[in-house]
């Protein structure tokens, strides 16, 4: 995610690294390419221009000429910068203010509005409120049944719209519905629209009326870049939105619609979608998204997923190994035997602090999910000795362990670099700093 993006600046990062102070000379050149980094993201100019003069006023004032390490203070400034054109802090989804609090889902079409009403109804539902889907789009073909297989997926009931009558006259009868059945939660999946179809548009805004939502959600694909900012805002001004899920987010290399959505549209980016299995929908963390840019990792949210999905004496190990550095080969592959229940490989790692544009573990590898059972099988060739003393493992005995898994010697070679990588960062300063500003032991509670 934002892959090609953080490269670009964790490059940047390492330049100014090597300079003993920060100089008019030196940030000048630094700015000229984070000012390239963020326009070949597809970051609105506009932005780019407000982001770089601020960062150049605050990296040239006193706090960094004072600092005795510049360089870290630089990092910090971007990170604050691109934090605030995220949004500063996260927007929670509240809970329902009357019964049934509606959530209009709205957009293009093609942006996965459908997709995603049933992955927002899973969430909602994890977290214990009880949610109908409806389907508002009786003009695409086979739209109902589409979102009626999405509810029965994440086994959640859907209601549907009649074609005989206009959708203004069906809102009633579905609240009504809705109300009396006891649910917490309408979400109203609604055709998708050019916003320059002013017919579409004014349906649009008939529905609003009728529906009265709480929340009005713009969808918009991540992948479109500025197409997405310029729909968002063109819906803000006709519609008015309350918030912005971005769908594909996990195949968005560049970034350009996450960085200047916001401060398009004043509205905040309240969810992003990461995959396509109904719980890839992730709340939306500026801070955390800002410190992953920059090659920081998001340590947090690989913690709160392993809560949700592990039992919370293994969401503790997991924390207290990485804070300590005492990751093991055995601990390595007891882990991995998890990660299918935490997502995907490549997702992961992505949350992992990164080092030269790559990700720590297994840096080299391919990020393809049948790797975990090729290295589970690597490690389980090792003896105990070697598990526990990875220094031990010579040239015969990778041999031996490679012929034993029926795997490479290369592939043995990559295992063990990537773990020693991943152990060499979490003993460094920086990575514990990290994890105090994230408050991990409190988290642990």
């Amino acid at each position: 995610m934002l892959d090609n993006l953080s490269g670009r600046l964790t490059k940047v990062m390492r330049y100014l690294k090597g300079e003993a102070t920060v100089t008019e000379d030196n940030m000048k050149q630094a700015l000229r390419e984070i000012r390239l980094s963020l326009l070949e993201a597809d970051v609105n100019y506009l932005v780019v221009k407000e982001f770089v003069a601020k960062l150049r006023e605050r990296a040239l004032g006193q706090e960094v000429r004072e600092s005795l390490t510049p360089y870290q203070q630089v990092v910090k400034l971007v990170q604050a910068e691109l934090t605030r054109l995220l949004g500063e802090t996260r927007k929670e989804l509240g809970r329902a203010q009357r019964k049934p609090g509606v959530i209009m889902l709205v957009g293009l079409q093609g942006t996965g509005k459908t997709t995603t009403a049933g992955k927002l109804a899973l969430f909602l539902k994890r977290r214990g409120d009880s949610v109908l889907l409806s389907s508002l789009d009786p003009k695409r073909l086979a739209a109902e049944e589409q979102l009626a297989a999405v509810a029965r997926e994440v086994d959640v009931p859907c209601h549907r719209a009649r074609t005989d009558i206009s959708l203004e006259r069906q809102v009633p009868g579905l609240l009504r519905e809705a109300r009396e059945t006891g649910y917490d939660r309408v979400i109203a999946d609604t055709a998708g629209r050019l916003h320059i179809d002013d017919t579409l548009m004014q349906e649009l805004i008939s529905l609003k009326r009728a529906l009265n939502p709480e929340e009005v959600l713009f969808v918009g694909d991540a992948l479109t870049g500025q197409d997405a900012v310029e729909s968002a805002r063109r819906f803000n001004e006709a519609v008015g939105i309350s918030g912005i899920i971005l769908t594909k987010m996990d195949a968005d290399a560049r970034g350009g619609a996450a960085l200047s959505m916001v401060s398009a549209t004043g509205k905040p980016i309240m969810f992003m979608g990461t995959g396509e299995k109904p719980d890839d929908l992730q709340p939306f963390h500026p801070d955390r998204l800002a410190a992953q840019i920059l090659g920081m990792g998001d340590v947090l949210s690989l913690i709160e997923r392993a809560e949700e999905e592990l039992d919370q004496r293994e969401a503790e190990q997991v924390a207290r190994r990485m804070m300590r550095n005492e990751f093991t080969l055995e601990d390595f592959a007891a882990q991995l035997t998890q990660m299918t229940r935490l997502g995907s490989l490549q997702d992961i790692m992505g949350m992992l602090p990164r080092m030269g544009g790559k990700a720590l573990a297994l840096q080299g590898a391919e990020l393809d999910d049948k790797n975990i059972v090729h290295m589970i099988a690597i490690i389980r060739s090792m003896t105990p000795q070697e598990r526990s003393r990875p220094k031990l493992i010579n040239g015969r005995r990778r041999l031996r362990i490679a012929r034993g898994a029926g795997r490479s010697v290369q592939e043995v070679n990559r295992l063990l670099k990537g773990y020693q990588e991943m152990r060499k960062t979490m003993g460094k300063p920086m990575f514990r700093r990290m994890m105090k500003r994230f408050d991990i032991s409190r988290k642990m509670g």
